[in-house]
């Protein structure tokens, strides 16, 4: 079997090489690019990057003293593999600490649940605060809530997200990032929601949240799902439910952390360049395998694999590591910011990519182009083809996470989707662990996006047209 799929593999190849006379993708690309692929999926280079991370810095909570590690310890990595330039760039963020988190049900029968803060949330009243629950089906309901209805109350939408249909994580992540505003309009002394996934665990995820000028700043929560299913048993015996918050959580000052980029500098443009990005920082309750340490070591090794080819592109390549997009994207709009106004080289970042999906094997690539280069993106794609990833027919990728920054202020973009996968079962919990890693999966996204890079930095096209 395995040697049919590598006649199968090779005859694709062959195949696709004798239809690419005419093409803007050449032979000499196709030929190289797969030469990059098969040496990235024979390595162990993304599995040492990611076991290296999490196992010598561990979290990278923006703006502590983990993600000053991470920074050194990503850009000493670049420099040790041969990238022709490593810097970084400043970032100002506001400081956050979680700081320890408590609740429990008072009345009508005493019981503890498990909790965790939210991202950028106050902390409650010296002491915590008790009150009654008002329950909200979704967010929306929340939304509608009258003026002053919940005054001395604590907000609690019980939406579990559908980890496969129309109430997914951004719809259901709505309450989470919004909440606390729509909460403290109606007088909510606090906000507490289910916990924004897909697993039955005891271990509540965290995420971030907003809050909005003129709007008073209120503690917000979440609870495991088996937690929420218990409070929500409790509230169908229609007797009004009682819960005891303390959290300590709180923000300093702000301080200044950093993107990290790392450059392969192109032979003939070299300051034009395609991005491929990943974000550095993590949340603080585990070691931010998955979210996003497998696009950080996916990204470091493409770039690796690409110097280690022998063949450098004509325009740059440069691996962009975000800093503190849990918290917003500070650093995707701080880049564009700075690269935009201050520089006036936006334009250069001709395309990106980013993968911020945890550990599931690319299966598909979406453009988001120029109606002309379209079809060379397209003729790109096709060189994916034997690797099990189909182009789609749209059109309309504005990259994943930080590159979305980017992609909304008019980079050219492209998205690449892979498999469903439990990743929202592990998401932002203290479960973000490296044994959820699929080390071949990564292996796998890592000689895709060497592939990818190479030959959109080669190519002769402007993805503007």
């Amino acid at each position: 079997m395995k040697k049919l799929t590598m006649m199968a593999l090779a005859g694709a190849m062959i195949s696709f090489t004798a239809s690419a006379q005419d093409s803007a993708v050449t032979d000499d690309m196709i030929e190289h690019a797969n030469m990059l692929g098969q040496n990235a999926l024979k390595s162990s280079l993304t599995e040492d990057i990611i076991t290296s991370l999490t196992t010598e810095v561990g979290h990278r909570l923006a703006g502590t003293a983990n993600d000053k590690k991470g920074r050194e310890w990503a850009m000493a990595k670049m420099l040790a593999m041969g990238y022709d330039r490593v810097w970084e760039e400043p970032v100002t963020i506001p400081l956050w600490h979680r700081g320890s988190a408590s609740v429990r049900i008072t009345a009508p029968y005493q019981q503890n649940m498990a909790i965790v803060a939210l991202g950028n949330s106050v902390r409650t009243p010296e002491g915590g605060l008790t009150a009654e629950v008002a329950q909200f089906d979704e967010y929306k309901d929340l939304v509608a809530a009258a003026p002053n209805s919940l005054n001395g109350k604590i907000a609690y939408v019980s939406l579990r997200m559908d980890g496969s249909g129309l109430k997914g994580y951004g719809y259901a992540g709505q309450a989470r990032r919004n909440g606390s505003v729509a909460a403290a309009k109606a007088g909510a002394s606090a906000i507490i929601i289910r916990s924004i996934g897909s697993d039955d665990n005891r271990t509540p995820h965290t995420g971030s949240m907003n809050y909005a000028e003129g709007v008073t700043q209120i503690p917000a929560a979440a609870i495991s799902n088996p937690d929420a299913d218990l409070l929500d048993n409790m509230l169908k015996y229609g007797e009004p439910v009682t819960i005891e918050l303390n959290m300590t959580s709180h923000s300093h000052d702000p301080v200044v952390t950093y993107n990290v980029l790392g450059e392969i500098t192109g032979t003939e443009e070299p300051e034009k360049a395609v991005m491929i990005g990943a974000h550095l920082d993590s949340w603080d309750l585990a070691t931010g395998a998955l979210d996003d340490g497998t696009g950080v070591s996916i990204m470091m090794s493409a770039g690796k694999h690409i110097i280690d080819g022998g063949i450098k592109p004509k325009r740059s390549i440069r691996v962009m590591l975000f800093a503190a997009e849990e918290e917003g994207l500070y650093g995707a709009h701080e880049y564009v910011r700075a690269h935009k106004e201050d520089h006036n080289d936006f334009g250069n970042t001709i395309l990106g990519a980013e993968w911020d999906s945890g550990t599931g094997r690319i299966i598909n690539i979406a453009p988001g182009v120029g109606p002309t280069s379209l079809n060379v993106v397209r003729e790109m794609g096709a060189v994916f083809a034997p690797y099990g990833v189909s182009t789609l027919m749209t059109n309309t990728a504005k990259g994943q996470s930080d590159m979305s920054a980017l992609g909304n202020a008019g980079m050219p973009a492209v998205n690449f989707g892979m498999e469903p996968t439990n990743y929202f079962d592990f998401h932002h919990t203290p479960n973000d662990t490296l044994d959820k890693v699929d080390m071949p999966a990564i292996t796998h996204n890592a000689a895709i996006y060497a592939m990818f890079a190479w030959m959109a930095a080669t190519v002769d096209v402007d993805y503007q047209k």
